[in-house]
């Protein structure tokens, strides 16, 4: 790898309100769906960490829980998560739709007095529903992307480049993500029951990888799906089994794309009641408690 005196490299926070774009801001950035994308809100719940190599930057990028007023604990150690990894994050982009300009000072937030250490840069999302005019003016004011149209994210990877120390690169060129296969299993497992059911629902589900043999061909990952209630499983599983069928295609798909290589995967629903607020359950799911992270 080349040394630190001719490279940078930093941990790059995403951050912002639910639905601003910021997962599909890593996946453009990356060049890879890395982090689950949906129009429902609050569908990131997990730190998604993302790399980009580009000559002597080292990019490593972190998706973020939105940040919001938490309802229950859950929602709590999500915010703390997201708090967590903005501590420790070299510059903090602060994303913003471009339709809703001006972003409010990211401290309100955080209700914090202080962001973090780190410097921020506001980046407004979202550049293609506002007019040309507008554009410029943003443009001017700070960085401006579209995701969907693909512009904006070179000049925002230059803005970003400079504003990172000097350092030695710590992954290989040609890695995209720091986490494990498992990891992603449960991710896109979790992105079809968003995208296949309606209303409350996808938010009562969480997905936990039980078995994963990598070097079975197909590629062999078993996966339970947690709800709430009895009700609520009927309904993942369909009549007929046509639901949770559709759902683990629609992920299979996505995990072939990733992985190179066919799976087969294999879904189960089990119940699992109040899940969202018992400690030892979001424990074993990843959203570790912290003194900060509780409530009462």
């Amino acid at each position: 790898m080349p040394d630190d005196h001719s490279t940078r490299f930093g941990h790059i926070a995403l951050a912002g309100r639910p639905n601003v774009g910021k997962s599909s801001l890593l996946n453009a950035l990356v060049g890879s769906h890395l982090a689950i994308v949906s129009p429902k809100a609050q569908a990131t719940r997990l730190p998604v960490t993302g790399l980009r190599t580009e000559g002597d930057v080292q990019y490593v990028f972190h998706d973020l829980p939105g940040l919001f007023e938490p309802s229950y604990l859950m929602q709590v150690r999500m915010r703390q998560l997201a708090l967590d990894a903005l501590a420790r994050a070299d510059l903090i982009l602060h994303l913003h739709p471009a339709p809703e300009a001006p972003a409010p000072p990211l401290a309100d937030l955080l209700r914090l007095d202080d962001v973090a250490p780190a410097p921020v840069l506001t980046v407004y999302t979202k550049g293609d529903l506002v007019g040309h005019a507008r554009r410029a003016e943003l443009e001017r004011e700070t960085a401006l992307v579209s995701v969907t149209e693909g512009w904006g994210l070179a000049s925002l990877l230059g803005r970003i480049a400079g504003l990172l120390p000097t350092a030695a690169h710590r992954f290989e060129a040609d890695d995209i993500g720091t986490q494990p296969l498992r990891f992603f299993a449960a991710e896109y497992v979790r992105e079809a029951a968003f995208s296949l059911l309606e209303d409350e629902l996808p938010y009562a589900i969480n997905a936990q990888v039980e078995e994963f043999r990598e070097s079975e061909r197909p590629v062999y990952i078993r996966v339970h799906l947690f709800v709430e209630r009895d009700s609520q499983k009927r309904i993942v599983i369909g009549g007929g089994g046509r639901t949770i069928k559709a759902i683990g295609a629609q992920a299979r798909a996505r995990l072939e794309e990733l992985i190179g290589a066919p799976v087969y995967l294999d879904l189960w629903v089990k119940v699992l009641p109040h899940w969202r607020t018992s400690p030892a359950a979001l424990s074993r799911f990843g959203f570790p408690g912290t003194p900060k992270a509780e409530v009462s």
